[in-house]
Formats: C-alpha cells, structure tokens, sequence
C-alpha cells in the first residue's frame, strides 16, 4: 500500500514536470488559446444578451470579434506607444536620482568615504536600462501580433457554446447528465461572474487612477493607469506594486515628496474603497485564494511564460479553484488554495 503512494507521487510529479515542458515549449500556440479562453469567459455575458435581443447569432459573434479587436488593439498601439516614450526619456531621471542623493548628502552632511551613493549611481549605464526597457516593451506586447489567431479561438469557442450540453446527454444517462450539466453550469456562470466582474473593476481603477496622474502631471499616466489596470488582477500585492511605480516617478520627477504624498493618499483611497468596499458587494463572497497560492502561480507562470504569463496566473488561479470548488472529489484541492 505504502509502495502504491510512492509510485503514485512519482507519477504525479513526473507528469508535472512533461506538462510544464510542453506549456514552455507550446508558449506560442498555447499561450493565444488560453488568452482567447479568459476573453470568451468575459465576452459570453454580451453574447448572452445579444442573443437575448434577437439578433442572430453569427452575426452577434462577428459583431462582438470585430469590436473587441479593435478596442484591445487600439488600446496595446497606445501603451506601445506610451512605453517606448517612457524608455527613451528614462535616462534623464538618472541625472535626477544623482542630484536628490546629492542634495541629501550635502543636507544631512553624510560622508561616504567607501561607498560614494552619487559615484555609484553615475557609474550606472543610464542609457543601457532605457535600452532594455526599450526592448523589453516588443515581447510584452508580442501577442499584439498574435491578436488573428486569438480571435480564431474566441470565434470557435462562443460558436461551439451551448453544444456541450447536447453531447453530454447523448452520453450519459438522463440522471447523470442532468448532475454533470449542473456542474459544468455552475463552473461556467462562477467564471463568468469572476472574469467579468474583476476586469470591469479593474479597468475602472486603471482609468480613476489615470486621470488622478494626469491631474497631478505625473509623466507616463497612461503607462501606470495600464500597468494598474493589469497589477489589479493580483490580490493585495498587485495593487502595492501597482501604487509603488507611480509614486516613485512623481518623487524623482517633481523632487518633492508633496506631490507624492497626495498621489498615494488618493490612490489608495481609490484601491480601499474599490477593492474593500465596492468590489466585494458586487462579487459576493470571494475566492479567498491563499497569498502562497497567489505567488506560487506568479512564479510558475513567470518561468513559463514570463510577463504574459504572470498575467494569466492568478485568473488561471482563480478558474481551477472554481473548478475544484464544485467537483466533490476536488474539494480539497479548493480547500488547500483557499486562505484559511
């Protein structure tokens, strides 16, 4: 008995080990399908309504296919954009960073006979970090490119919705099937309801807390309203992140901590007040997915994919515990990622 568990956790981690091999090396084919699986999970609900209204389904579909590539094109050419303007005038903020050290230095007349910080920091390729910074935007952003082949999946994907139901009661039998649908249904709504929910908030957050920069003057509002966008995915340590890059931008930019300190305050009664008061009375009861949970995936994901993996991960988190949730036989497994 002993020497069947052995052999069963070596088979489990043996097939981790193949399936991480083969997401790694499938990123180009995979990663487009997973992108167009959360897309459709989040563009169901107007398809759903669209085909309320009457209008037929082909045509709802194309409808829905063509506005959404244009809104997330339109979108990734404008943070492109922002971003390769971000890379090029970064340089400049090293000259800054020398002459606030200095200018602390020469305040609190603090000697650095060893380790000179303003030495340190001019040492610094200034112009190499903009240049990688540069070039790290173009695999960001490479899935732009890709946008064709995810909308092939999206299209396959909402025209093949509702035939599942059909080919599991040609399957089972009526008892177990009208059981299985339940399920699937169940899983299928909670996914909807998460997705939906979470980017419509998230996309709200990104947008207050944009026009908040712009206000303030905040260099590359734009690029930190997306990145906010995007961080807001993550629970709790995507929205420090998220607050932590603007605000370090406005220190150096305006070389004064008021600015600063305002911006903070109002993003963060914007985060407080969408993510602990508006989000969980339109969720309901949330997923509670366990911080361990939350940076496990960020990493694993991180190795496979990099930063379009990261992206995915806590969605990708997030859908296989509403899965396990309504499995009986995966419940633990639900459990285990839950908070406590």
């Amino acid at each position: 008995m002993q020497g069947n568990k052995v052999i069963a956790a070596a088979l489990i981690i043996i097939v981790i080990f193949f399936a991480g091999v083969v997401l790694k090396e499938a990123k180009p084919v995979l990663f487009p399908f997973f992108l167009a699986i959360f897309l459709s999970f989040i563009l169901s609900p107007i398809l759903d309504f669209l085909t309320r209204m009457k209008i037929p389904r082909a045509v709802s579909i194309l409808f829905i296919i063509i506005t959404s590539f244009f809104i997330i094109y339109l979108l990734g050419l404008l943070f492109y954009s922002s971003g390769k303007t971000f890379a090029s005038e970064f340089p400049k903020y090293g000259h800054k960073i020398s002459s606030i050290l200095s200018s602390i230095q020469e305040q609190l007349k603090i000697s650095f006979p060893k380790w000179e910080t303003v030495n340190l920091f001019g040492q610094i390729d200034i112009n190499k970090i903009g240049g990688f910074l540069l070039s790290s935007i173009g695999p960001f952003f490479s899935f732009i490119a890709n946008l064709f082949l995810v909308f092939i999946f999206i299209i396959f994907i909402l025209a093949g919705r509702g035939n599942i139901k059909a080919k599991v009661e040609k399957s089972f039998s009526k008892e177990r099937s009208s059981q299985i649908i339940d399920v699937i249904q169940k899983i299928d709504t909670q996914i909807q309801k998460y997705l939906a929910i979470k980017t419509i908030v998230s996309l709200v957050t990104g947008i207050l807390s944009t026009v908040v920069l712009m206000i303030f003057g905040v260099d590359f509002a734009i690029v930190f309203g997306f990145f906010i966008f995007i961080l807001n995915y993550i629970p709790n340590i995507g929205s420090l992140i998220a607050t932590a890059l603007p605000l370090t931008i406005a220190v150096f930019q305006f070389e004064t901590l008021w600015p600063a300190f305002w911006i903070l305050i109002i993003l963060g009664l914007i985060q407080m007040t969408i993510g602990n008061f508006i989000e969980p009375r339109v969720m309901g009861q949330g997923l509670g997915l366990s911080t361990l949970v939350v940076l496990f995936f960020l990493f694993f994901w991180g190795w496979l994919w990099g930063i379009p993996g990261m992206i995915l991960a806590v969605p990708t988190a997030a859908t296989i515990k509403i899965v396990c949730d309504n499995i009986p036989p995966l419940s633990f497994v639900g459990e285990l990622m839950s908070k406590g």
